[in-house]
This record gives structure tokens, sequence and C-alpha cells, in this order.
């Protein structure tokens, strides 16, 4: 895994995708690719090959759940590490998101300072 990572971030929220650009580019250090659906993210992928996916859970046409099975399709994709971001955290919400192959969930709201730090940790445990 490259020194900066580069991760590949799907919300259908535009304040979302705003405030999470500038926390994991401007305070992380980290490129980030966004994309506002599940279809613009898998037309993202076919160029791209990110060291981490953040998900949003809850999207409109395709879910952040769908959109994941579907990149494990694609081979360079099949483990990538995978964190989902939601509102909605109860303890078995969390572990049905695990058990569909994400290995941490992020709680929206989240602080910005410290998204990036939190990522690099969740993704080298």
């Amino acid at each position: 895994m490259a020194d900066q990572l580069t991760v590949l971030h799907v919300d259908d929220d535009d304040d979302i995708r705003e405030i999470t650009l500038l926390a994991l580019e401007a305070v992380g250090g980290m490129t980030v690719v966004q994309a506002s659906s599940g279809a613009a993210a898998l037309v993202s992928v076919e160029n791209l090959q990110p060291d981490v996916l953040l998900l949003d859970v809850m999207m409109p046409e395709m879910s952040g759940v769908e959109l994941l099975s579907q990149l494990r399709n694609i081979p360079k994709l099949q483990e990538t590490p995978c964190i989902f971001m939601t509102a909605r955290v109860q303890a078995n919400e969390i572990s049905g998101l695990k058990e569909h192959g994400a290995v941490d969930v992020i709680e929206k709201p989240f602080d910005p300072m410290t998204l990036a730090d939190r990522i690099r940790a969740i993704i080298t445990a």
C-alpha cells in the first residue's frame, strides 16, 4: 500500500462529499476520487486502483452494500478494504455491514479533523 492512500469515496450527499474531500486531502494528505452514486463509482474504478473504499450505506438506486457487492466482482478490488459511513450505528447494523465485507463503520456525523487518521488506523489494524 502506498504512503499516500487513494480513497474512492461514494456518497450521494454533496455536503458530505465536500467535507470528506477536505478532511482527507487537505487535512489527511490522501488522494480522493469521489462519486455521487454507485453507477458513477463503477465507472470511476475502471481506471483507478484505490487503496480504500469509503462508501455511504444509504443511497438511492444502489445502496453501499449493493455497490460493494458489485465492486467485489472486479478482480483488482476483491481485497480492497471497505469502510462504510452511516448515521445508523446500532450494534446489529454494524455487525451486518461487517458481514457484507466492511472492515469497519464510521458514524456520521464524523470529525473532519480526525477522519484520515481514523481511516489509516482501521486499515492497518
